[in-house]
């Protein structure tokens, strides 16, 4: 992930964040696709609405921030531990050597995708590349990757985990999301040792290496083939390190696209035009880089304080770092459904981030909480996917979403305490021009007692006591 960013403040409240991190700004000037069938892909996303993404890679076996702890000027949040590398260097070459002894010997995406699948996730979006080069995938570019000799789980018959991933999430119904990182901190063509890394940037002028930079531009333009052409459907395409962008992009307001001081021009148009005669319709998302190739934007660790009118996805952990932490504080049940609801009601996506250990399984709490999970969002399903904003969206505990024919509008209650607690009645505004002809509470199955009001809908409370959130659906006459 991107750290020490910032959004725009007139798109967020500072709702929820990791210790480490700041928020990720989102960029101004979207412009809508053109391509019918990228339009689609981005409907039918949106219908999803909840999303598993998962940061996993050698990283996880010193249980530390993933990539980051590489980047010279991000010392002051990912503080290297002495004993692994009592200088800069000697950290790196420790660093890289974990691929050495990288097994993740329970690796079972079969339980993965039951998990999420059971939890009601529609979407998997996994690294297959971060920033410290290490690829999660077979390619041809590199030898730092998962399935050369050098890791001891290239034996395995499941090294090519991302392939493994893909496959079996898309077996179970799941759109499948490629994160790749532009910046490569691995690679001479990036990170040149002629050259100390200063920041996350590259290391040398690509205007007065030329040659460098273009062998750069081949490589990335190389390992983003591999990945649309070699590991079946893929639906989204999620790049990171925005940093990696044209200098003219730059936009002064936002304080760490300011620290870029070179022109790193991949080719966005080269990138994107062979992705999707790859994978045509295949959402395309350049972070923080408006224009083309940023079919939707994604605020990270925070959401959005109202309604934005363009797609858009929160990404969230469910602990407290996007990598695997031991003893890591994983958010309860009842606040990540605060959260879905929040998120939906404000028009987005969820994307909530669980990171796999270095054995290859996430921590029983995660399982816990997906299972947790499951139980409400079977019942409250009708209200939560193929759903749209509908004003007022959020008043007071209640949030709004609608079908898409305007038939239907569901309104969630939150009571935000440590335990949810249903009041004596409902008591909410109904959307302007809907027409209430009957009102179910999601979960119960006696009759509803209610009452209109001018525009306020007043409904008594169910006999049944409901968990983490009530849903209270209205259907129009």
């Amino acid at each position: 992930m991107m750290k020490k960013i910032f959004f725009n403040t007139i798109l967020l409240s500072g709702a929820i964040f990791i210790s480490q991190a700041q928020e990720h700004n989102v960029s101004a000037g979207y412009q809508k696709p053109t391509d019918p069938a990228v339009l689609e892909n981005l409907k039918t996303w949106q219908d999803l609405k909840f999303g598993l993404f998962m940061h996993w890679g050698t990283y996880s076996q010193w249980g530390i921030v993933e990539s980051w702890s590489l980047c010279p000027e991000d010392e002051g949040w990912t503080q290297r531990k002495p004993e692994h590398g009592e200088t800069y260097f000697e950290y790196v070459k420790n660093y890289e050597n974990l691929q050495k002894t990288f097994n993740p010997v329970d690796f079972n995406p079969r339980k993965w995708a039951d998990a999420a699948k059971a939890a009601g996730m529609k979407y998997v979006v996994f690294t297959t590349k971060h920033h410290d080069g290490f690829a999660m995938f077979d390619t041809k570019e590199s030898d730092y990757k998962i399935t050369s000799p050098n890791t001891p789980f290239s034996t395995s018959p499941k090294a090519d985990v991302t392939k493994e991933i893909f496959s079996t999430f898309r077996n179970e119904g799941f759109k499948i999301g490629a994160y790749f990182s532009k910046p490569d901190w691995h690679t001479e063509f990036y990170w040149w040792p002629y050259f100390p890394p200063k920041d996350r940037n590259v290391n040398y002028d690509p205007l007065k290496y030329p040659e460098r930079w273009e062998k750069y531009k081949t490589f990335t333009y190389n390992q983003i083939s591999e990945l649309t052409s070699n590991y079946g459907k893929v639906d989204i395409l999620w790049l990171d390190g925005g940093w990696v962008r044209p200098f003219k992009t730059i936009d002064q307001s936002v304080e760490w696209q300011r620290t870029i001081k070179v022109e790193q021009d991949i080719d966005m148009d080269k990138i994107g035009n062979m992705a999707r005669n790859n994978q045509p319709g295949i959402i395309v998302v350049d972070r923080t880089v408006p224009g083309e190739w940023e079919n939707y934007v994604t605020p990270e660790q925070a959401i959005p304080e109202h309604p934005l009118d363009i797609p858009w996805e929160s990404c969230i952990t469910m602990g407290n770092s996007f990598s695997y932490v031991p003893n890591d504080q994983y958010k309860p049940t009842q606040k990540i459904i605060e959260t879905l609801v929040k998120i939906i009601s404000r028009g987005g996506n969820y994307l909530l981030n669980i990171a796999p250990g270095p054995n290859g399984d996430f921590d029983q709490a995660a399982y816990d909480r997906l299972q947790e999970l499951s139980s409400w969002v079977t019942i409250n399903e009708s209200a939560i996917y193929a759903t749209r904003a509908v004003a007022p969206y959020h008043e007071g505990d209640y949030y709004y979403t609608r079908s898409k024919d305007y038939k239907t509008v569901n309104v969630f209650h939150l009571s935000e305490d440590k335990d949810y607690q249903q009041p004596k009645t409902f008591q909410f505004t109904i959307p302007d021009n809907f027409e209430v002809k009957n009102v179910k509470i999601l979960g119960y199955k006696g009759k509803v007692k209610w009452a209109k009001n001018r525009s306020i809908l007043v409904v008594e409370t169910s006999e049944t006591p409901l968990t983490y959130a009530s849903v209270i659906q209205l259907i129009a006459k």
